[in-house]
């Protein structure tokens, strides 16, 4: 009888996606991943942080989205994805977190962003703040801490503790090679 097969460092789903079997994922029902998505060693996922059933209201559905990631989204080690909370009428309530397509959140990075646009980069250590929408085309610097609340327009680059504004980025950055070619090279490769 010929070996059993070892078990690779990911998962694949039938969609694609590579998680690997170190992450901490919580709440998964409550986790949208829209396909090629990967999620690496250590990654901090809290899907279980949703917004409470309000009694006497209609549900749309019975699991609502906390967290939803777009194509080609890469989430590198130690980074922590929650949603935005607040307080709202004595309740502590929580927010969906839409990531868009071909997005790179960088290593020990923490994000509460309310949303983050597509063809963005997430430099290692930055912390987004709650409630905070990037624009598409957006790059974050590494130890950029963005305050909570913040838009941050298309095309822009963050850096500096607080987040500001520090430069534009080129036109056609973000799509080398296409659609998101570097995201799409980098998912091949893991795994």
């Amino acid at each position: 009888m010929a070996p059993k097969a070892g078990k690779g460092e990911y998962i694949e789903t039938d969609t694609g996606n590579k998680v690997s079997r170190k992450a901490h994922i919580s709440g998964t029902q409550h986790i949208i991943l829209a396909g090629r998505t990967v999620i690496q060693a250590d990654v901090t996922l809290r899907g279980d942080l949703v917004r409470p059933a309000v009694p006497g209201e209609k549900s749309a559905t019975s699991h609502p989205v906390s967290l939803a990631i777009g194509r080609y989204t890469i989430l590198k080690p130690r980074s922590v994805l929650r949603p935005p909370g607040r307080l709202h009428r004595g309740v502590w309530t929580y927010h969906p977190q839409k990531i868009g397509d071909h997005c790179s959140i960088g290593e020990d990075s923490v994000v509460e962003a309310a949303y983050v646009g597509n063809h963005c980069v997430i430099g290692k250590g930055a912390v987004i703040g709650k409630h905070v929408i990037i624009k598409d085309y957006v790059k974050v610097l590494p130890d950029c801490v963005v305050p909570p609340g913040m838009v941050v327009p298309s095309q822009t680059v963050i850096g500096g503790r607080p987040g500001r504004i520090v430069g534009e980025v080129g036109d056609g950055w973000g799509a080398a090679g296409g659609e998101g070619g570097e995201l799409r090279e980098a998912y091949r490769k893991i795994g």
